[in-house]
């Protein structure tokens, strides 16, 4: 029974590092307290996870190079409380200064940004699965601009988790990707969670969205599918990139990156 927990906790400690990158780390510490003061795991473990979470993270990240997006705000905010809580919140401070500029100066469209995957709070190269370059403090996800039934601007997403629901479910790319066997380039529509709005591109504040964020002079790239850039009339942009098939789609969401 010893081995079987031990293996149990070890299963634990490596998905929680994979999704969270330092939840591991907080389960063997829950642990070791728990035994301590004999309490009970499912108790410790959740008020420490929130003490680093809130508490202890941020300010470590900063010598790391990472400063956490805001959790409550008006006018940039997470898509789901579910990125801060796993740490996915992360960037590097050029970065984070972008975004917040950006969605101070869209406030009097009126806009909010909504970010998705950012990166986690230490160390490059520590990959931010399931994305293949969220591993420098230097990309973000951000969700694009929608209207609601009745062609209304609206601060709802398609879905749950901000992913997975395409302005078009069969984009030229998305055919040419799959049939070259690339079978991951469509795999975000099973990332959604959940679809909970049926709503439609709102293609002028996508497009305000986007020059937005590539007129600060750090923005490097940014890459959503080449028949959006087209239709949302942003052809003379040469930093907006296709991705490549060995990416996801990326008509589901904006991927920006600095220098």
């Amino acid at each position: 029974m010893s081995l079987i927990k031990g293996l149990a906790h070890i299963i634990v400690v490596v998905c929680l590092t994979i999704v969270t990158q330092v939840g591991g780390i907080i389960w063997i510490l829950s642990s070791i307290t728990a035994i301590r003061y004999k309490k009970k795991k499912r108790y410790v473990f959740p008020v420490i996870y929130l003490a680093f979470n809130l508490l202890i993270v941020p300010p470590i990240a900063k010598y790391f190079g990472r400063e956490q997006l805001p959790i409550i705000s008006s006018h940039l905010k997470p898509k789901n409380y579910i990125y801060p809580l796993l740490f996915r919140n992360y960037v590097d401070p050029e970065l984070k200064q972008l975004i917040e500029h950006a969605a101070e100066d869209l406030k009097y469209h009126p806009m909010v940004i909504t970010y998705l995957d950012a990166n986690f709070p230490f160390f490059d190269g520590f990959p931010l699965l399931p994305h293949l370059s969220h591993n420098d403090g230097k990309k973000i996800d951000i969700s694009f601009q929608y209207l609601d039934n009745d062609g209304k601007p609206t601060n709802k997403k398609p879905s749950v988790s901000g992913y997975g629901v395409y302005v078009k479910e069969n984009g030229t790319y998305s055919t040419k990707c799959r049939d070259q066997g690339y079978w991951q380039y469509n795999f975000p529509k099973y990332l959604t969670f959940g679809t909970i709005n049926n709503l439609e591109l709102d293609k002028n504040k996508t497009a305000i969205l986007i020059q937005k964020l590539l007129e600060h002079p750090k923005s490097q790239k940014l890459f959503i599918e080449p028949y959006l850039k087209s239709d949302l009339g942003l052809s003379q942009y040469s930093n907006i990139r296709f991705h490549g098939c060995q990416a996801v789609r990326h008509d589901d969401h904006i991927h920006l990156q600095i220098r």
